[in-house]
């Protein structure tokens, strides 16, 4: 899946079912539904869910767990608007499912 089908995706009233967690968080996330977004990495592992968690407290406004989530994800607290952060992480988890070409 690339960007702009994840985007398109975005008109669905649920995310692509072969979406892992992380991606599902962003998709709740690109549809402003925090709490469904924070849901699916509350409990995941791994630096691309802290990542994600870390963006989504920092979209809450809990920039002290934000931390702590960038912290665990191995990445700086960014500065950088919201959005371009959301892309930035979308795009970034898209390519890791990507085969190679």
């Amino acid at each position: 899946m690339d960007m702009t089908t994840f985007l398109s995706s975005l008109d669905r009233p649920s995310p692509p079912a072969d979406l892992g967690r992380e991606l599902r968080a962003l998709w709740w996330a690109g549809k402003s539904e925090w709490s469904k977004a924070h849901d699916q990495v509350e409990t995941a592992c791994g630096t691309r869910a802290a990542w994600v968690h870390a963006y989504l407290h920092r979209w809450e406004g809990d920039i002290g767990n934000a931390g702590y989530w960038y912290r665990q994800a191995g990445c700086p607290v960014p500065d950088q608007s919201l959005d371009d952060e959301w892309q930035e992480i979308t795009r970034s988890l898209l390519q890791e499912r990507s085969p190679p070409s």
